[in-house]
């Protein structure tokens, strides 16, 4: 174990007298450094007073652990070890977090601007009481930080859904603390749908928070959820979170993407890599939506 910085001591983390809630940061790295050094700074460029940054690192061997010592003294905690994935990542993150709201990056992500985080916690302070998620919108970025377009809808609009498939963007969500504590811990045994799943538990039949006219990160696309050739891969453990939160039924909404998940699979052998992504932006425009296949 390789242990970069001090838990509690990072500089990022400066507790405020206003009555401000604690942000917990907490970002999941291996062999990332490419990306890490854009994360890392747009956590610790924050105007907001009052958040701790926390790192686990897989135990990177391309350069992430000396980025990570370089930025020690505004990191609360930090460690560089193997791990057993992003949800093992998290949850040992957990352990550590002391903040009254968290949420979760990968390190292809970063926060979108340097007054997110305040912006937020002015939103946080409307949340009722009884409601332990709260979330705004994501920005879908190339691979070169280029802007694709922003997802995520009011939970009015997409409450029904998510019992369905996760249709809230999770670099966006601030999680209550006690909901660990109501809910446990990720599930380890899923390897993409880990965050749903967690949600789900939560969110079957309670509330979520919308926090409007906030772009609170962007998230890089080719990541692993947003890969075609996983997303079998992802219906299907979305499928065994829903079994597991007495879901017993799968949705119209599910069996149809996965329908949609199998066409696409045929279209790329049929028609090749090239021509099966001029054809489904072709479909997503028809729908109204923006072009995102022969973009990234």
């Amino acid at each position: 174990m390789n242990t970069v910085g001090c838990a509690g001591q990072g500089e990022l983390c400066r507790m405020s007298d206003q009555g401000q809630p604690l942000l917990s940061v907490i970002v999941a790295a291996y062999n990332s450094a490419a990306t890490l050094q854009q994360c890392l700074d747009s956590v610790i460029s924050q105007t907001f007073d009052n958040a701790e940054l926390i790192v686990i690192d897989g135990g990177s061997s391309d350069g992430s652990l000396e980025l990570l010592r370089t930025h020690s003294r505004h990191i609360a905690y930090c460690v560089s070890e193997p791990d057993r994935g992003i949800y093992h990542a998290w949850n040992k993150a957990l352990a550590q977090a002391r903040g009254d709201w968290i949420c979760f990056l990968g390190s292809d992500d970063y926060l979108w601007n340097e007054q997110v985080l305040a912006r937020v916690a002015t939103q946080l302070a409307r949340v009722p009481d009884d409601i332990n998620v709260a979330y705004s919108q994501v920005n879908l970025v190339d691979m070169g930080g280029k802007l694709l377009y922003p997802i995520g809808e009011s939970w009015s609009l997409v409450k029904d859904r998510f019992r369905q498939q996760m249709c809230i963007p999770h670099p966006s969500v601030l999680h209550r603390s006690r909901l660990f504590r109501q809910h446990g811990i990720f599930d380890e045994s899923f390897h993409i749908a880990g965050d749903y799943e967690l949600l789900l538990r939560e969110l079957k039949d309670k509330d979520a928070f919308f926090m409007p006219d906030i772009i609170f990160s962007a998230m890089r696309q080719g990541g692993i959820s947003s890969a075609l050739g996983n997303t079998l891969s992802a219906l299907r453990e979305v499928r065994v979170a829903q079994r597991k939160n007495g879901l017993r039924w799968p949705g119209r909404i599910w069996l149809l993407a996965l329908v949609r998940a199998y066409l696409r699979a045929l279209a790329w052998l049929v028609l090749g890599e090239k021509r099966t992504r001029v054809v489904l932006d072709w479909g997503r425009r028809l729908r109204g939506l923006p072009r995102h296949w022969t973009r990234t």
